[in-house]
């Protein structure tokens, strides 16, 4: 009887950290044209930023300003990077100097010197109940 207590209270431990994830909306401003869509990629580190991507969304893109939701993300620090995937390929297009040829932003409408920002520069707070920002296209 006592080990199925302890495992109902388990169980409602487990529910109650999953309840504290919240959206992630991001409003994206200075979208060109309803081309392709807005690809967000969301870090939560110094050591994973542009590399190990946490959490990922996508919205089609819509002229002028485009929202796109990141489900579900746990409070904590993170950055984000984003582009307008115009051509609808799903990555990054650049040109032969390796310079971005689509629209981008980070997290901050944070910028970088000769290259992209860092962690740090880009850094924000979810809260548990989720967060709201707002960036413009580069």
């Amino acid at each position: 009887m006592q080990s199925h207590r302890l495992a109902i209270c388990l169980a409602a431990l487990f529910a109650s950290c999953a309840a504290h994830a919240g959206d992630l909306s991001i409003t994206v401003e200075g979208v060109k044209n309803d081309q392709g869509q807005i690809m967000v990629a969301l870090y939560d580190s110094a050591d994973g930023f542009l590399k190990r991507t946490v959490k990922a969304g996508a919205a089609p893109a819509a002229n002028g300003s485009t929202k796109v939701v990141v489900k579900d993300v746990p409070a904590g620090a993170y950055g984000f990077a984003l582009f307008h995937d115009a051509n609808g390929n799903g990555k990054m297009d650049k040109n032969m100097m390796g310079i971005p040829s689509e629209d981008y932003a980070f997290s901050n409408n944070a910028l970088g010197n000769m290259g992209p920002p860092s962690f740090e520069q880009a850094r924000f707070t979810v809260p548990a109940a989720g967060a709201a920002v707002t960036v413009s296209l580069r």
